[in-house]
């Protein structure tokens, strides 16, 4: 009996609560989870779209004309005048990145030399631009990089024969007959049907 009331009593011991619910998946909550991120991407999809179709809206001012912005440049270069160093580098800066952006022509990572024979290859310029240039670059090279000290007078120069070529060489605009509306090049047809 010792073993019976001792079993018995262990086992008054060993009287545990009740455990509470599990809580068993129905199997649908999967849907909720995807419908909830395919609504996510929908939402930052309209976004998205919304943004491009405003950005869209959004009036892109035209590039400025080479021939404009090399004008403006060598304007800003006169103040200047009296630095021939910064002068004469903004200047024949202002030139290769002219020609540059008015030919396609790689002109501003070369050395003089090479650029004046690569160029020297193309029909870009007359024979009279070509050698125009080529002093006007060596001028510029002589104060860049020999220390030359020129007058403001040879400084004037060369603004002056940077200027011509800028001038010589940009697109002609002409009234077309038809739309009273200017077109590049047509000042060369005009020439051709004289």
């Amino acid at each position: 009996m010792a073993t019976n009331q001792t079993a018995s009593l262990t086992a008054a011991n060993d009287i545990r609560d009740i455990k509470p619910p599990v809580n068993i998946p129905s199997g649908w909550e999967w849907l909720w989870w995807m419908l909830a991120a395919l609504a996510t991407i929908a939402v930052a999809v309209l976004i998205w779209r919304w943004w491009q179709k405003r950005r869209s809206q959004i009036p892109v001012e035209p590039p400025v004309p080479a021939h404009m912005h090399a004008k403006e440049m060598l304007e800003k270069a006169l103040a200047l005048i009296a630095h021939p160093k910064p002068f004469c580098t903004l200047v024949s800066d202002t030139v290769r990145t002219y020609l540059e952006e008015r030919f396609d022509f790689r002109a501003p990572e070369r050395t003089t030399e090479e650029f004046l024979h690569e160029l020297r290859g193309t029909d870009l310029l007359s024979a009279e631009q070509k050698e125009k240039l080529g002093e006007f670059l060596e001028c510029c090279d002589l104060v860049k990089f020999a220390k030359y000290e020129p007058v403001e007078p040879e400084l004037r120069d060369l603004h002056g024969s940077a200027l011509r070529l800028v001038e010589e060489t940009e697109p002609h605009e002409v009234q077309s007959p038809e739309s009273g509306v200017r077109s590049p090049g047509s000042k060369v047809q005009s020439q051709i049907h004289a």
